[in-house]
């Protein structure tokens, strides 16, 4: 006796008809498989290669997307995507009919976004934005029948202003065309709105246009893929989704909310300092990271921290103070306005957790949220999108060779395997930083996600105002708290 065949597998549609002139079996399988035979069995995974899918008179057209060089069924694991077109032509009207019905309720099941809101940045990076939007990401969001509002920021924290007050029942996500930046200032201005609740909910896509674009790269890289537009939209289109943790940076009574990274001392100066050469694109980073690493700078400081399971043993014992700064930022009236009614943070019981610190001086401390600071920097090689944690790259003493040896490194993320970098798992951190050892006057900058949070005395545009001034800070992580479109 035959056994059954799985639901999964079993044909829903089966029909003849033409392709290129020649009459031939096609089919559709429960599990979203078109099979055909020409020069060979050949198939298409309706959820895995497939925008969608268009009549043309008597001519249904499948819109696919396959690896660049690579013809219809050739989508693996590694390559740029390009669209492709295979057409099949009904032999009579009721067929035509039956096969859209059947394509159409099978494309639907699937549950992708249907209309997208976009943020394009114009600005960023080598301004590539609206070419990389209108080349690579309209033309799928067409062949994928995804209605879409664009808007051009023109300004920082326009799409922050932007997403504050946004109708968000209207879409079934937010995207952004752009570098790392415009994503957020759209989880800030999400965080900051009354529904907070409902609106972190929101998918979120990252299209990589930008000098930083480490979140579509760790979210493309952790499938194998490359951080192209093309792959990033797709990801998108697919619709599948992923939780992050969403860092609260609190001081005082002012909130910033990071998905990606703080850094002071090295890292922080580089990223910053080097925005006098942006002109460079992404290149701005080796060419000034090199300057400053002949010219090293060191921080006096402390940072304190509560360790990951397995990472008890890092710094000594200490306990929580909950002193803020008593230096007041005149910045901060605007922000607090709305901060008041959104998001305050991780309900966390901070002096009741086991604290540990380390103290200075220091070359380097960074956090990160996600493995990829840049296209060209795994940070944090063993960071996770949504394990509850932080994971903290700190350098002391370290010789210049040594540490231009390490920064080499930074693309295959082996500087942490360096003994002269402390590599562990925060739940939750203090930084309070110091000035520069060869010089009290002068004193660092603070970044988070590429956006000075503060700049303390004597450095690049100190007179620049900024969210945060330079003093002591915490540091706690909400698990799992935004929601990203991902490949997987």
């Amino acid at each position: 006796m035959e056994q059954d065949q799985p639901e999964s597998q079993s044909v829903i549609l089966s029909d003849r008809v033409k392709i290129n002139g020649t009459v031939l079996p096609l089919e559709v399988t429960g599990d979203g498989k078109l099979r055909w035979t020409d020069e060979g069995q050949r198939s298409l995974t309706l959820e895995k290669e497939v925008l969608g899918f268009s009549v043309d008179g008597s001519r249904i057209k499948i819109k696919a997307v396959v690896e660049k060089g690579g013809g219809i069924c050739c989508v693996g694991n590694g390559g740029h995507l390009v669209r492709k077109s295979f057409v099949f032509e009904p032999l009579s009207e009721d067929s035509l009919r039956l096969w859209c019905q059947k394509l159409r309720d099978y494309m639907d099941s699937l549950g992708r976004p249907k209309r997208l809101f976009i943020f394009m940045n114009p600005f960023g990076g080598k301004k590539s934005a609206p070419k990389i939007f209108f080349e690579d990401v309209k033309p799928f969001l067409e062949d994928a029948d995804v209605q879409f509002t664009l808007l051009e920021t023109k300004y920082q924290l326009h799409a922050k202003e932007v997403v504050r007050t946004l109708d968000l029942s209207k879409y079934d996500g937010i995207v952004c065309v752009s570098g790392d930046g415009i994503l957020v200032e759209v989880v800030n201005g999400l965080l900051e709105r009354e529904d907070w609740r409902g609106a972190i909910k929101m998918p979120l896509g990252m299209i990589p246009a930008g000098t930083g674009n480490g979140m579509a790269k760790s979210l493309l890289d952790a499938v194998g893929q490359p951080c192209a537009a093309s792959n990033a939209i797709f990801s998108v289109i697919r619709g599948h989704k992923r939780s992050l943790d969403v860092a609260t940076i609190l001081q005082g009574e002012t909130r910033f909310f990071s998905v990606l990274m703080l850094a002071w001392g090295l890292v922080a100066d580089i990223d910053i300092e080097s925005e006098k050469y942006r002109w460079m694109g992404s290149a701005r980073i080796d060419f000034y990271g090199l300057q400053r690493i002949l010219q090293l700078r060191c921080y006096s400081g402390h940072i304190s921290f509560v360790p990951a399971p397995g990472f008890e043993n890092y710094g000594e014992p200490a306990s929580y103070s909950d002193e803020s700064t008593t230096r007041e930022n005149p910045g901060q009236e605007q922000a607090l306005q709305f901060q008041h009614h959104g998001y305050q943070g991780p309900n966390v019981e901070l002096e009741k957790l086991d604290w540990r610190t380390i103290s200075g001086p220091f070359v380097s401390i960074w956090l990160h949220n996600v493995p990829w600071g840049g296209e060209e920097t795994m940070a944090a090689p063993n960071a996770k999108f949504s394990d509850g944690y932080l994971d903290l790259i700190a350098i002391k003493d370290i010789p210049k060779l040594s540490l231009l040896s390490l920064m080499t490194q930074l693309n295959k993320g082996n500087h942490v395997k360096s003994p002269h970098v402390l590599y562990l798992k925060v739940k939750a951190f203090v930084l309070e930083p110091g000035p520069r050892v060869d010089d009290a006057a002068k004193e660092g900058i603070i970044d988070s996600d590429g956006e000075v949070l503060a700049r303390g005395n004597g450095t690049y545009n100190c007179d620049q105002k900024a969210l945060m001034v330079y003093n002591k800070l915490q540091i706690t992580v909400d698990q799992g708290l935004a929601t990203l479109f991902s490949p997987i």
